[in-house]
């Protein structure tokens, strides 16, 4: 995963200041439930796991067995979890055909070889299994209510995220098909001011990429209803 190394620091500020609070999170567990259609025994890859957030709130949403791949050992001490697997996408230690479907939250953008990814993740899904990438594509940044206060944050994104048909395409080329794309709303917090109270730059990665005086220039109102796109491949 090349984007952003997530050094100490920074998986720091993932840990206490990045996550969306479980009860804004209605409309995601039921966007995830109708294309995962959980069941038990279900095994899933959380690729890009972190700390083990979203791997934890599966396991107590549907009561599936998780298996969370994260490649940076500094998100990996901080884990919520009691296990996270070392490894890359581009190179996924897990057995061919061994698990049933695979999340992937806010990781796509951080994948420097994503045709290797696709490939792997085919490689290790069974047939059938679906793909749920949660994330935020070129063109979709303003989306997000903090971004816009960040103008060249979203010019970041505009120009260096992938575009939700790129990623299609590198999926198709792989072997997958695309079955659904939605935008899926959530509550990020439950003011503005909640969000800047905590805010810690490290823990974004737009606003760890823009400059010092980029980062200065944002202001501080508006509402705080976000929504990110899902896109669902098999």
């Amino acid at each position: 995963m090349g984007r952003m190394r997530y050094d100490e620091p920074a998986a720091a500020a993932f840990r206490t200041g990045r996550h969306v609070p479980v009860d804004g999170l209605a409309h995601w567990r039921a966007a995830v439930a109708r294309h995962l259609a959980p069941r038990p025994g279900m095994a899933l890859l959380d690729l890009g796991a972190g700390t083990g957030w979203w791997a934890q709130l599966f396991a107590t949403w549907f009561g599936v067995r998780v298996v969370a791949v994260e490649p940076s050992a500094a998100m990996r001490a901080r884990a919520r979890l009691p296990r996270l697997v070392a490894g890359r996408a581009d190179a996924l230690p897990l057995a061919a055909g061994s698990l049933d479907a695979a999340w992937l939250s806010t990781v796509v953008h951080h994948l420097a070889d994503l045709p290797a990814a696709a490939a792997e993740l085919r490689r290790v899904l069974r047939p059938g299994a679906p793909v749920l990438l949660r994330s935020v594509f070129a063109g979709r940044a303003d989306q997000i209510t903090l971004l816009r206060f960040f103008p060249e944050a979203i010019r970041l994104v505009d120009d260096t995220y992938p575009r939700a048909a790129e990623v299609r395409a590198v999926f198709a080329a792989a072997g997958f098909t695309a079955e659904a794309g939605e935008a899926v709303a959530q509550v990020s917090a439950p003011s503005l001011a909640a969000i800047l109270d905590g805010l810690d730059r490290d823990a974004h990665t737009p606003l760890r990429l823009i400059d010092d005086d980029a980062y200065a220039a944002g202001t501080t109102t508006g509402p705080v209803i976000d929504t990110m796109d899902l896109l669902v491949l098999r």
